[in-house]
C-alpha cells in the first residue's frame, strides 16, 4: 500500500500536495477544537479555520518555497497555541508537513537551524497561551517529539534519494566503462584478424607470384622445369585457401556440437613445408638447428612459425641473391630464431617496418618475447626473435607445483 501511495505521488506531484493540503487544512481545524480533562479549547473557531487555509496554501509551496511553508505554518501554529489551543499532532500537522519537506529537500544545516528555530518558538507561545501547570508534558515534550517525526523522515528520505542517485551514477559510470572494454576488445580481435589473414594469404600469395613469374620465364626454354613450377603452384594455392578457410572457420564457429572440428594451428612442425614452398618460388633456403630442441607450448609454437614465415615472403620479394637462412638456437628458458638474408634488399626498408614487421613484433610481445629487424652492416636484412620455451608464469612456479603437472 505504502509503496502504491509512493508511485502515485511520483507521477502525480501536484495532485499529492492537493490532498495533502486539504488533509492539513482539516487537521489544524479538528486539532483547534481538541480538548482534555483538565484543558478546554477556545470556543472561537474562526481563527483556526483562517489560519487552517493559510496553513494548506502554504503546504502548496513546500516542494518549491519549503522555508516559506515552514514559515508560515509555524507562525500560524504559534497564533493558534497563542490563543490557548492544545498543541496537538493535528494541530501542528502543517507545520510537520512543512518540516518534512525542509529536510527532504535542503542540507542537514539547513534542516537544524529551521527545526531547532521552530520547536522554540511553538515551545514558547504553547506555554505563554495557558497556565505553567496546564498538560505541560504534552505541551513540551508533546511538542518536541512530533516535530522531531518528520525531520527525521525527511532525512531519510534524503539520504534515500542519495544513494539512489550514486547508484544509478555507478550503474552508469559502469555499463560506459564496459561498453569502452567492449570497443577495446572488438578493436584487438580486428587487429588479430587482420594480422592472421596477413600471415595466411601475404605469404603465400607472394610464393605463388614468384612461382608464377619463374613459370613464365621458363616456359619456353625449360618447359619441363615450368611445369613442375606449375605444379608447385597448385600447392601453394590450395595451401593459402586451407589456411584462409581455417581462419575463416574460426570466425563462423558457433561451438554447436555438428561444428566439424577445425585444423591444427601452423607449428615449427611444418617448416619443412614452408621451406619446400619458398624453394619451388626460387629462393634458397638454409635452416640450422642448435641446442637440443624441446616442446614449445601452442602460442610459442604458432609465433615461431608465422615470424619465420613473414621473414621468408619478405626475403621472396625483395631479396637481391634469392637466398635465406634460418637458425634456431635452443636455450634452457628461450628460443632464439634468426632469418638472414645475405644480399641486399630490392626494396629497400621503410623506417619502423611495415604492416608485416608490426605482425612479428606484436606477436612476439603476446607471448612475452621479443624481436628486432632491420638492415645488417654488411649488408642484407636480418629478423632476430627472442621467444620464451615456457610461459612466464610456468618458470616463476616451485619446481613441486610443476612436476605435479607434469
Amino acid at each position: 500500500m505504502t509503496s502504491r501511495l509512493e508511485r502515485y505521488a511520483q507521477h502525480h506531484p501536484r495532485a499529492a500536495d492537493v490532498l495533502l493540503a486539504v488533509m492539513v487544512c482539516a487537521c489544524t481545524v479538528f486539532g483547534a477544537q481538541v480538548s482534555t480533562a483538565d484543558f478546554v479549547s477556545p470556543h472561537n473557531a474562526w481563527p483556526a479555520r483562517i489560519l487552517a487555509v493559510v496553513c494548506g496554501a502554504a503546504v502548496l509551496t513546500s516542494r518549491t518555497r519549503p522555508r516559506t511553508a515552514l514559515a508560515v505554518t509555524t507562525v500560524a501554529a504559534a497564533i493558534l497555541t497563542a490563543l490557548g489551543c492544545l498543541p496537538s499532532p493535528l494541530l501542528l500537522a502543517p507545520v510537520m508537513a512543512a518540516l518534512y519537506w525542509l529536510a527532504t529537500l535542503t542540507d542537514s544545516r539547513t534542516t537544524a537551524i529551521y527545526g531547532y528555530t521552530t520547536a522554540a518558538v511553538l515551545l514558547a507561545t504553547s506555554l505563554s497561551g495557558a497556565p505553567l501547570g496546564d498538560n505541560f508534558l504534552l505541551r513540551t515534550m508533546g511538542t518536541v517529539l512530533w516535530l522531531l517525526l518528520p525531520l527525521s523522515l525527511g532525512g531519510m528520505s534524503r539520504f534515500r534519494a542519495a544513494y539512489l542517485e550514486s547508484v544509478h551514477a555507478r550503474a552508469a559510470h559502469a555499463e560506459s566503462v564496459r561498453e569502452e572494454e567492449a570497443r577495446l576488445r572488438v578493436t584487438e580481435e580486428r587487429m588479430r584478424i587482420a594480422r592472421e589473414l596477413h600471415d595466411a594469404v601475404a605469404h603465400h600469395l607472394a610464393v605463388a607470384n614468384a612461382q608464377a613469374g619463374t613459370a613464365a620465364h621458363l616456359a619456353a626454354t625449360h618447359p619441363e622445369q615450368a611445369r613442375k613450377i606449375l605444379a608447385d603452384l597448385v600447392g601453394t594455392t590450395s595451401s593459402a585457401l586451407l589456411e584462409l578457410r581455417a581462419t575463416v572457420g574460426v570466425l563462423r564457429h558457433t561451438g554447436a556440437p555438428e561444428t566439424g572440428p577445425l585444423e591444427p594451428t601452423p607449428g615449427l612442425d611444418r617448416l619443412p613445408d614452408l621451406v619446400t614452398a619458398c624453394e619451388s618460388a626460387g629462393l634458397t633456403v638454409t635452416v640450422t638447428t642448435e641446442g637440443k630442441v624441446r616442446p614449445l607450448t601452442p602460442g610459442v609454437d604458432l609465433t615461431a612459425y608465422r615470424i619465420i614465415q613473414e621473414a621468408l615472403t619478405n626475403a621472396t620479394k625483395y631479396a637481391a641473391d634469392h637466398a635465406a637462412s634460418i637458425r634456431l638456437t635452443y636455450a634452457n628458458t628461450h628460443l632464439l630464431i634468426t632469418v638472414t638474408n645475405e644480399g641486399a634488399l630490392v626494396a629497400p626498408a621503410v623506417p619502423g617496418g611495415g604492416y608485416g614487421l608490426m605482425g612479428m613484433a606484436e606477436r612476439a610481445h603476446s607471448v612475452g618475447g621479443d624481436l628486432h629487424a632491420g638492415p645488417r652492416p654488411e649488408g642484407g636484412f636480418e629478423v632476430t626473435a627472442t621467444l620464451p620455451i615456457q610461459p612466464p608464469a610456468q618458470r616463476d612456479a616451485p619446481a613441486d607445483r610443476q612436476e605435479g603437472t607434469r
